[in-house]
């Protein structure tokens, strides 16, 4: 059963400005009155995902954090009609972009490793990252006047490519750290978590990355649903279950045809990264360290794949060649992409097991 009826997602992120200001809080209206309406008041609960960035300090003390200015207004509109309809507060909190945009954070302290070097706001001393950040929302709706307010983590989790420190072996260390310490009770947090939702399910190759290229790479899953790491999410069962009976495209690969005047195959490959997937190749990436031309294939590949293997697709002037001999390497993926009826499927089906993902997650924390 659907619990919640989220309005956007993230529309008060800043990189938005305040093209969604004036209509987020009235849409969420119209939906709790079609709620009501259908009698599923009482069993949905209309909310509204906020970004991290919805917050801002004067300095390094978390009881200076409050709604950012161009926010502040419509925030308390929205805290007002959450607190009437006994709604929580939807809040992303990201440890691996704390760590990335704040200098003092170390690697360790986002983490939850025990040899961090702990850090002291406010007159409190934390020992991650995920319980200062955590306080700081519980401090910012205190200030705001609704300190009582159930507080979702809408999402959390760490990317394994597209940036450097975004690997399956962090990304591992950081779940488990994260289980552990839900799990546990332990820490500074004034309270925990109504619910914490694990971000994400699969990865996405087509999402935007005007904040990074690891946006593309969130996921427990790859595209294709196969586990990046193990991690014990309760309920008895400690491993990743992989997707099963996946029907892939043809074992074909497009590469670069390295008999061919190559002068040009740099600016061929920038024209297929530009309509296809190719954070692999950004600096900390699994697929960095590769040389030219192998880094050329990878671009024509990715562009080949999805557009379903099209022999027209491996054209790029003549620079491209259809290889059946797989060019992956120990670390670099070359990918096969699904069968389009099986790649529509999936992200059907994706939602599906997400709930089932969270279900399992929130009954072992009940526990």
């Amino acid at each position: 059963m659907c619990r919640y009826v989220a309005v956007g997602d993230e529309p008060f992120l800043k990189s938005y400005g305040e093209q969604f200001h004036p209509f987020t809080v009235g849409a969420a209206m119209n939906i709790q009155a079609a709620l009501k309406k259908a009698k599923l008041d009482n069993k949905m609960k209309v909310v509204v995902p906020c970004s991290f960035d919805s917050f801002e300090s004067r300095s390094n003390s978390s009881t200076e954090v409050h709604f950012r200015s161009d926010i502040n207004k419509t925030m308390i509109e929205l805290l007002t009609f959450l607190d009437k309809h006994e709604s929580p507060f939807f809040v992303t909190i990201s440890p691996f972009l704390t760590f990335l945009q704040t200098k003092n954070i170390s690697l360790d302290f986002s983490l939850f490793k025990e040899t961090a070097h702990p850090h002291k706001l406010s007159r409190k001393t934390y020992k991650n990252s995920f319980d200062m950040s955590y306080d700081t929302v519980i401090t910012v709706l205190s200030k705001a006047g609704f300190p009582n307010m159930e507080i979702v983590v809408s999402k959390i989790g760490w990317p394994t490519d597209g940036a450097v420190n975004a690997t399956s072996y962090l990304a591992e260390t950081f779940m488990k750290g994260l289980m552990n310490h839900l799990h546990s009770n332990l820490g500074t947090l004034h309270r925990p978590p109504h619910e914490t939702y694990i971000y994400s399910l699969l990865d996405e190759d087509q999402r935007s990355i005007a904040a990074g290229d690891f946006e593309r790479h969130w996921g427990l899953f790859t595209f294709d649903g196969q586990s990046k790491y193990q991690v014990d999410l309760g309920q008895g069962s400690k491993s990743l279950v992989n997707a099963q009976n996946v029907e892939y495209l043809s074992s074909k690969w497009c590469v670069v045809n390295n008999n061919e005047d190559l002068s040009n195959a740099t600016a061929k490959a920038l024209e297929a990264c530009a309509n296809a997937d190719c954070t692999a190749l950004s600096s900390g990436g699994s697929c960095f360290n590769i040389t030219w031309p192998s880094n050329i294939s990878y671009a024509f590949n990715s562009y080949y794949q999805e557009h379903d293997q099209k022999a027209e697709s491996c054209d790029f002037g003549g620079l491209g060649l259809i290889t059946t001999v797989d060019p992956s390497d120990d670390r670099c993926r070359f990918p096969i992409e699904i069968r389009a009826s099986n790649a529509e499927l999936y992200r059907v089906c994706s939602f599906q097991w997400l709930f089932l993902l969270v279900t399992t997650l929130l009954a072992s924390m009940e526990v």
